[in-house]
């Protein structure tokens, strides 16, 4: 099985582009039909939402390849958020 750990630059990322964005797809097109095909599984259950929202401990697999999602470093406006 192909791992792939991906890092987010904010609170979470779409469904889509976080398979674009890690290859898995080679468009947000293409993205978006793997989706809709049924072909994507987040946390073991499959997912037909195209821009479901995925956060920081979330597991996405996709055929051989699991993509697990890792919190980032919090952006500078996050500590003076209330």
């Amino acid at each position: 099985m192909r791992a792939i750990e991906l890092v987010l630059r904010g609170e979470h990322i779409a469904l889509d582009a976080l398979l674009k964005s890690t290859g898995l797809a080679s468009s947000g097109g293409a993205a978006k039909a793997m989706v809709a095909d049924g072909l994507v599984q987040v946390d073991g259950r499959d997912e037909l939402r195209k821009t479901c929202k995925i956060r920081a401990g979330q597991v996405v697999k996709v055929g051989d390849a699991r993509v697990r999602v890792l919190a980032g470093p919090l952006d500078a406006h996050a500590a003076e958020r209330p």
